[in-house]
């Protein structure tokens, strides 16, 4: 069976900031507390208008999101890693690659199994080599070096997930040049999932590509 490029990726929204707060952030400028309607109409217009339109940006560091981010590539963690700012909190490599299995043995177009660790391009040719180095590692593995060691063998495809931490002027940063055509492919679906992970009444704060 051929592999699918990118098939398992979940983003979920843990908690994020009420605009009631960012609001009246705003309004601790002026003191204009008397003019709000609660995370109104009002309230929304007075964020895009302070903080998108009159370029106070700062103001929209009081909104505040944290995603919980499964079946992401090292590689794109590593592309996620260069935005600021942002808190990251990573599955540990060290501690969890116990989870595979010692007895499980890779053949090159074992695609389905090896799913559950690897991120497929959609390229068999690259797939493949993946899934050699996929063995490589298991074998490296089995020979008792340790996992601080054997991790430098995992691939760049190897999955992960991480907690992440984001305010909105730098959210909005990332989704315009994540959801940009030239970038990664596989950071373009993350961002996508990100956006459309944001609750309704948040998303007209920001714009994909």
């Amino acid at each position: 069976m051929r592999p699918k490029k990118g098939r398992i990726m979940q983003v979920t929204l843990l908690q994020n900031t009420s605009l009631t707060v960012c609001a009246s952030a705003i309004r601790t400028c002026w003191q204009s507390f008397d003019k709000s309607d609660n995370g109104g109409p009002k309230d929304c217009e007075l964020i895009d208008r302070v903080g998108n339109k009159y370029k106070h940006a700062s103001t929209l560091e009081h909104l505040v999101y944290t995603f919980y981010i499964q079946g992401i590539s090292r590689a794109c963690l590593q592309e996620l890693a260069r935005h600021r700012i942002a808190s990251l909190s990573v599955k540990s490599t060290r501690y969890t690659l116990k989870e595979l299995k010692k007895e499980e043995v890779f053949t090159d177009k074992d695609f389905d199994r090896a799913e559950k660790y690897l991120v497929f391009t959609g390229d068999e040719r690259v797939d493949i080599m993946s899934i050699k180095a996929l063995e490589n590692l298991r074998l490296v593995l089995n020979e008792g070096i340790s996992n601080d060691k054997a991790k430098y063998c995992l691939p760049e495809s190897y999955k992960t997930e991480l907690t992440w931490t984001i305010n909105a002027r730098s959210l909005q940063n990332f989704l315009t040049l994540r959801s940009d055509k030239s970038a990664l492919w596989e950071i373009q679906k993350l961002a996508k999932s990100l956006y459309s992970s944001l609750p309704q009444d948040h998303q007209y704060l920001f714009e994909i590509k």
